[in-house]
């Protein structure tokens, strides 16, 4: 058994969670933000047998794309202002960040 932590943009969450379903693949979903933007994420946590990873893997792939974005960067809050850049810039967003940890039990009541 394994437990899939999936940590995708929001923009694919929607996208994500009705592909997961599609394949009869169970997932929590949870609220997350975290990185360079500080934007919004959500967290997939998603047990499963060894055998249906690969098949996880390439959903979650075909589902969580990078792209590039144009972002308005968060002003520093105390922080030094002369590195800041009150301009939007082009960044890559997308894309999924995809932990697959090993479980001793799994279980679904």
């Amino acid at each position: 058994m394994k437990l899939v932590v999936a940590v995708v943009q929001d923009q694919d969450s929607n996208r994500l969670s009705n592909a997961l379903t599609k394949n009869q693949f169970r997932a929590t979903k949870l609220a997350s933000t975290g990185g360079f933007l500080r934007s919004g994420n959500t967290t997939f946590l998603i047990g499963t047998e060894d055998s249906l990873i690969p098949k996880l893997l390439d959903i979650i792939r075909d589902n969580c794309r990078a792209r590039e974005q144009m972002v308005a960067p968060v002003s520093p809050l105390g922080g030094n202002a002369d590195s800041y850049i009150p301009y939007p810039v082009e960044v890559e967003v997308g894309g999924a960040t995809v932990f697959v940890l090993p479980i001793e039990q799994f279980h679904h009541f």
